[in-house]
């Protein structure tokens, strides 16, 4: 049967087509998972558990600048002061199942966006189809940066972090493998997903909730929830904080910047229409 016109359709029929969309990006992150599933070693051993390692690649770059400034830091110190330990009976399976879940989201996010992509489409204008034909490539892109941004910079400062962290002498850093896996989860989806911050506010620019004056004015409350955000997802302490709060801010002004464009150009649509 052919698809109904978007005008013609019930709202019944866009909860249809909405459930069919959400279907084909379920199985692809399913697939993706599968995949994931198989290469148990690579996804263990190299991405998860490579951050617990000394030779990870942003412990020798930070080592190598407190070096060059000479500066004693842990990150020069031959292993992490922690071991990773299972407690329960199911538990190793079940962190492998549910890690290659999150594997297959983040290997499936491109065609996730671009089912709901194909969701909301129809319901554009043909010009505003025209001019958002590189939603899906911008969206990835912002997103695979931010899940990288979280794997080399959160990830690691946390660990350190709180592996050197000690109450006392007398406590041994044993975390569990699901706390662990925790912290690699939470860091890499959130930072992935606060990398989409310019394109929701492109979006809530175009529907007239958002305007580059409204963000330009709060953006000294802006500047206050980007810092108690960055304490949320980091270690507390100041480096970490602001190495992670720079590229937060860095969005924001680019979100005005997006924000002020789609003003700019719906203002020009209007006086020549």
């Amino acid at each position: 049967m052919a698809k109904k016109n978007i005008n013609e359709m019930s709202f019944l029929d866009h909860l249809e087509d909405l459930r069919w969309h959400l279907i084909r990006a379920t199985l692809a992150i399913v697939i993706a998972g599968i995949v994931a599933f198989m290469f148990k070693t690579f996804l263990f051993e190299v991405v998860i558990f490579g951050p617990s390692n000394m030779d990870f690649a942003t412990y020798r770059w930070l080592c190598s600048m407190a070096n060059l400034v000479g500066v004693e830091t842990s990150f020069c110190a031959e292993e992490l002061p922690f071991t990773i330990q299972n407690r329960t009976v199911a538990g190793q399976f079940s962190a492998h199942i549910w890690t290659s879940i999150y594997a297959g989201l983040v290997i499936a996010f491109p065609y996730v966006i671009y089912q709901l992509w194909k969701f909301i489409s129809p319901g554009l204008k043909t010009n505003e189809r025209k001019n958002s034909k590189g939603f899906i490539i911008i969206s990835s892109l912002l997103f695979f940066i931010g899940v990288l941004f979280g794997y080399y910079v959160i990830v690691p400062l946390s660990l350190n972090f709180l592996a050197n962290y000690s109450v006392s002498d007398k406590v041994i850093n044993e975390f569990d493998l699901s706390s662990y896996i925790a912290i690699v989860r939470s860091s890499v989806l959130a930072s992935g997903l606060v990398f989409e911050l310019p394109i929701i506010i492109y979006f809530l620019t175009k529907v007239g909730l958002v305007t580059p004056i409204t963000l330009r004015k709060y953006r000294k409350f802006a500047l206050v929830i980007v810092l108690i955000l960055a304490a949320i997802i980091t270690p507390p302490d100041i480096t970490s904080q602001v190495i992670v709060a720079i590229p937060i801010l860095i969005l924001y002004q680019v979100s005005i910047y997006i924000s002020a464009i789609v003003v700019r150009n719906q203002k020009r649509k209007q006086q020549t229409a």
